[in-house]
Formats: C-alpha cells, sequence, structure tokens
C-alpha cells in the first residue's frame, strides 16, 4: 500500500473516531468517567507496587499475611524476598510475563472472595521455587562431597523437589487465615537498623 492511499484512510479512520457536535459533551464526560475510575483503580490497588520487589506488596491483600508473617520471621527475609523465591529468573520477560500472570489471577480470585483458608501453590510455582532453590544453593546442592557419601545424591535432585523434605522453609507448616502463628502483627517490617535505634533509645531512657 502507497504512502498516497493511507493518508485517505487515515483521516477516514480519524472522521469516524470523532463524534457528531451534539455528542461531543457527552462523550467527553463518559471518557473522563471512565478514565477517572480507571485511575482510582490502579490508585486504591497500589498498582505501581506491583512492579518492585517489595515483600510488603503481597500484603496490599491480607490473605496474603499468613505467607508474608511466616517468611518475616524466618532466615529466609534477611537474604531474599518473594520474588527471589516465587519468579522465575530465566530472563526479563519470563519473570514478568509469570508475574503478570500470577498476579492477575490472584486479583480476581481475591476480588471475588474464592479463596481458600489454606493457599496451596501450583505447579507452575512449584517449579520455579525448585528452580530457585538450586539456583540460589548452588553451592551446597553441587557439593562433590555430599556425591561422595550420598551416591544417590545426583538423582535426588532430580527425582525429588527441595520442599519435600524442606516444607517447613520460610512458611512453616502452618499457613492457614485463622490459624498461622505470628501473623496478627504490624504490617511494616522493621530494618535492623530501626531495631537498633529503638533499643538505643530505650538504655538511654
Amino acid at each position: 500500500m502507497t504512502k498516497m492511499a493511507i493518508i485517505p484512510n487515515m483521516k477516514k479512520l480519524t472522521r469516524w473516531l470523532i463524534p457528531p457536535d451534539h455528542w461531543k459533551s457527552t462523550v467527553a464526560v463518559l471518557l473522563g468517567i471512565f478514565f477517572g475510575l480507571a485511575a482510582y483503580a490502579l490508585y486504591i490497588s497500589k498498582a505501581p507496587s506491583y512492579l518492585s520487589d517489595n515483600p510488603e506488596t503481597c500484603i496490599n491483600c491480607h490473605v496474603m499475611n499468613p505467607q508474608f508473617y511466616t517468611w518475616a520471621h524466618s532466615a529466609h527475609r534477611q537474604v531474599a524476598n518473594c520474588n527471589d523465591c516465587h519468579l522465575p529468573h530465566d530472563n526479563f520477560f519470563k519473570k514478568y510475563l509469570f508475574k503478570a500472570e500470577d498476579g492477575l489471577r490472584h486479583a480476581t480470585i481475591f476480588t471475588l472472595r474464592n479463596e481458600h483458608q489454606v493457599i496451596l501453590i501450583r505447579e507452575a510455582g512449584r517449579q520455579a521455587v525448585q528452580k530457585n532453590c538450586i539456583r540460589c544453593h548452588e553451592n551446597v546442592t553441587g557439593m562433590e562431597y555430599l556425591m561422595s557419601v550420598q551416591p544417590k545424591y545426583h538423582n535426588y535432585l532430580q527425582e525429588r523437589a527441595c520442599l519435600d523434605c524442606h516444607r517447613e522453609t520460610p512458611h512453616g507448616r502452618l499457613n492457614g487465615l485463622a490459624a498461622t502463628p505470628n501473623a496478627l502483627v504490624k504490617t511494616r517490617i522493621e530494618s535492623r537498623t530501626e531495631r537498633d535505634e529503638n533499643d538505643e533509645e530505650e538504655e538511654r531512657e
């Protein structure tokens, strides 16, 4: 298609999109309402926070409080956030595609109040966690002396998931909304610096 043929088509499309004069004010109001509601939805859902790696993003919805607080009381809090374990890290696009798909699924379930008392990880999530366990603990899983002590160790890595044995890491065994220890605490993590400063103030007093 030549450039001369494209221009008339663009003009025709523009004329089709512009409403008649007696409809312009109505269309302007409706568009204003639509974009206003969209902006408000983005604001109340804290949508920009989902682009970050901040673990507190996961408790934008209270349903995830048990998972958040069991992590916050674990050793993993010092070295890994939610995305480090639960998202694939093969490449940038795969990571954020997985995050978007999972996020939309979670948002739909929580909005419709269709969540279970105990949230269980899906198979795709289990595979991502398994790969990240090996990625972060490669210095352990790759130890040659373990294979010399336990010849079947390599097979175990292929046939079994890390969570089969380490199922309490880092979320423990109790993950129900009404049964998880430490779930009903303040909704912001204190940094080690903040805790130290508070301790120093108490000592001075």
